[in-house]
């Protein structure tokens, strides 16, 4: 005799008089990806019982058999021994069934003043929450990736660019610096993000609450909330901070993607900047002589899957009325693959940019071309008492020159230069060299060498401070 109860989920089960289809009973499920969330799950689980205990809707004893086989569940899954049914649907399930199997009908009392509803929305955020803290880790090591490079470079000049065009010289520690700063305001983000990740929202049940006297603040303390929830409408259904996440999660990737084409044009033989360790490089399956740089290039090809889940999530959610939806199920996918691909994309730079050697004399003599030292004239020039417009005029001309003859400004004798103007004098060298025009621009936030090291100083402070 067929056994019509194998494919419904006896928790829910008792409401329906046929059996859950196969294909919907597998359409429905989330175990396949939300199990990750076991340890959160299980936690939440612990305080939640423990809560009970203490307002009475269940007895010490009851409390301490539903703890121990909670603890011995999660040591299961750590094992590899725990056996997840699709038939139960979904973690939470799989979990209170196990539970109810090893201790008997206690087991089914942890679900009292509780919903799957605000049970998931807690487990979200506990996982949301841990791994927020282990990017916030990765970041601080990134960062302090950045700072070991540009401290061995406070002094390497390479061109700066606007439109990918020459146009001053900088020191690379100061284009390092730049990197430093975006990821900064990464870390701020997530961090901030992390605030509204940190409310509880345990203890709205399925949407309006429950009859049960909880004690939803002594909850929110076990786990370490800041506090809980005000709306039990909003606290099932709001996912505005996986939706944040998301948010912060793809500027980091673009910041990420955009060192990246840096990093695969340096390398380049047209650039020649920088030196890539062969480990994070491959080869070409026909052309010996490849060494390609797949790590910045997966990189930046990461980043348009996590641009795609921040639009996915926004459109799940544009529609759904309150309370809790079905739909809300879809959102863990594009949320844990963003945590994968962001935390991945993190660990492969914070490995990697320290791990980069500059090529000081390539740069340096990119920097020699393109006539990068031609504002340092027009500055010098009006020093000399030239108005700024009129400078840039002769300045111009003495680059049109330059072109003509293919030299660079700081390589043309001082009569030359004296030729687009009688003011120039013979002091005019020392703005024309790169050195000159690096170190002139001596105050916070400038590419003089003495600045890219107090600003390496500052940002050590700050990562200390953590």
């Amino acid at each position: 005799m067929t056994d019509t109860n194998k494919t419904t989920n006896q928790q829910w089960g008792g409401r329906f008089s046929e059996p859950v289809d196969a294909f919907v009973a597998r359409f429905t499920a989330s175990v396949e990806f939300d199990q990750r969330m076991a340890k959160q799950d299980i936690q939440g689980s612990i305080a939640h019982a423990t809560m009970l205990a203490k307002v009475g809707v269940l007895t010490e004893d009851e409390r301490d058999q539903i703890i121990l086989g909670l603890t011995e569940i999660e040591q299961e899954i750590a094992r590899g021994e725990f056996e997840w049914s699709v038939e139960l649907e979904d973690v939470h399930m799989n979990i209170e069934a196990r539970l109810t199997q090893k201790i008997g009908i206690t087991g089914k009392k942890l679900h009292t003043g509780r919903s799957r509803n605000d049970q998931v929305a807690t487990d979200i955020r506990l996982y949301m929450r841990d791994e927020i803290d282990f990017l916030l880790e990765e970041v601080t090591r990134l960062q302090q990736g950045i700072l070991s490079l540009a401290e061995r470079n406070t002094d390497t000049i390479m061109p700066g660019f606007t439109h990918l065009q020459t146009a001053q010289p900088v020191t690379f520690g100061h284009h390092l610096m730049a990197w430093y700063e975006m990821a900064q305001r990464d870390y701020e983000r997530l961090a901030d993000c992390r605030k509204r990740v940190n409310i509880l929202p345990l203890g709205a049940a399925a949407l309006a609450g429950t009859t049960y006297p909880i004690d939803r603040n002594m909850t929110a303390d076990l786990l370490g909330f800041e506090r809980p929830t005000y709306n039990s409408l909003d606290s099932v259904s709001d996912r505005d901070f996986a939706i944040e996440f998301t948010a912060a999660a793809s500027i980091t990737m673009m910041h990420l993607s955009r060192w990246a084409e840096e990093l695969v044009m340096w390398t380049s033989a047209q650039f020649n900047f920088i030196f890539l360790p062969d480990r994070f490089c491959t080869g070409s399956s026909i052309m010996p002589q490849k060494k390609n740089p797949d790590v910045p290039e997966l990189v930046r090809g990461k980043t348009g899957r996590v641009y795609g889940h921040l639009i996915g999530l926004l459109t799940l959610m544009k529609s759904q009325c309150l309370a809790y939806n079905k739909d809300n199920q879809e959102d863990k996918e594009p949320l844990f693959d963003t945590v994968d691909t962001l935390r991945g994309s993190l660990r492969a730079f914070a490995d990697m940019i320290p791990a980069i050697e500059a090529r000081g004399e390539y740069m340096y003599e990119a920097a020699r071309r393109g006539f990068s030292t031609a504002t340092d004239l027009a500055d010098y020039l009006v020093r000399k008492g030239v108005a700024f417009r009129d400078a840039h005029e002769i300045v111009g001309k003495a680059v049109g020159f330059g072109v003509q003859e293919g030299r660079d400004l700081s390589e043309m004798s001082l009569e030359e230069l004296q030729g687009f103007g009688d003011m120039i004098e013979q002091d005019v060298f020392e703005v024309l060299t790169l050195e000159g025009s690096v170190a002139a621009r001596d105050h916070i936030g400038g590419t003089a060498p003495a600045q890219v090291k107090a600003a390496i100083e500052r940002a050590k402070t700050e990562l200390a401070a953590r």
